[in-house]
């Protein structure tokens, strides 16, 4: 097995490159998912309190034999519970469903500017962080005028911001944004929800390296300097989407996939309106 790289957050921390995404993994399975994911040699495992299953998380994480602080562990906080006292507590109950005294990265999920809570959010999670139970902190889905003011008010910059990315909406925009402010990306939804695995570009480029599609996809990511968290419940996929760090693309390569990247590509929602 391939040693998988790390990225060195803005903090002076490292987290893998390549970990485990648990969105819509039923609760049941997620336990079964976390513990093959660990078994195959992933050491980071991204979920949510919205996702319902970080119980599962904690359960897989016990199941699998691996140390707890040899495994990066992710959570978010959910729009309903922004404001200072109600991130706080939602970070309590996190940690209570997953069975954890701490967290390596803990992410605002959403900016909902709407809500008008997002700093006082951020204050929270500089709170946890200065405590040891956040080990990191960032945020999701934030635009550049997001970012710019929880930085401008706290003067305390985010160490990722997790992103929907992939080659169908590419984002290099905002990658350029969290480049310019030290701020790793991370990629969700990174195999476009499975949908462009079928795109004719990619199936030749996987035949080319004797690869699958995703793994294509996955290697695009990682070349491109980016964390990525694909998601799978099946242990033969788990293991083949991390078989992927001993090929690498090349220049015709990126070109192909960069030329996939539409303006109507986005899946999920508009940050700047959702929440």
């Amino acid at each position: 097995m391939s040693v998988q790289p790390s990225l060195r957050l803005n903090d002076g921390r490292e987290m893998p490159q390549l970990g485990l995404g648990v969105w819509q993994t039923p609760a049941d399975e997620t336990a079964q998912a976390v513990k093959a994911a660990l078994d195959a040699g992933y050491r980071s495992v991204d979920t949510a309190a919205i996702y319902r299953n970080e119980k599962g998380v904690g359960e897989g994480l016990r199941a699998a034999s691996v140390a707890r602080d040899d495994v990066a562990v992710t959570t978010k906080l959910w729009n309903e519970q922004q404001g200072f006292d109600s991130a706080l507590k939602a970070f309590d109950d996190s940690l209570g469903r997953l069975g954890l005294d701490y967290v390596d990265l803990y992410l605002i999920h959403w900016p909902c500017p709407s809500r008008e809570l997002y700093v006082d959010s951020w204050r929270a999670l500089i709170r946890l962080k200065q405590e040891g139970r956040a080990r990191s902190i960032g945020v999701s889905n934030f635009r550049a005028e997001h970012l710019q003011r929880i930085i401008d008010e706290t003067g305390v910059t985010p160490a990722v911001n997790q992103i929907e990315l992939h080659p169908r909406w590419q984002q290099q925009a905002m990658r350029d944004v969290d480049a310019g402010l030290g701020i790793i990306t991370e990629s969700w939804s990174p195999l476009g929800q499975g949908v462009l695995l079928a795109d004719p570009a990619l199936i030749a480029i996987a035949a080319k390296h004797g690869r699958t599609p995703a793994q294509v996809v996955i290697r695009w990511h990682l070349d491109l300097g980016l964390m990525v968290i694909p998601k799978s419940v099946t242990p033969s996929r788990i293991v083949e989407n991390f078989q992927v760090f001993d090929f690498k693309l090349d220049a015709q390569d990126i070109a192909a996939i960069s030329a996939l990247d539409d303006a109507n590509g986005r899946i999920g929602p508009d940050p700047a309106a959702f929440g």
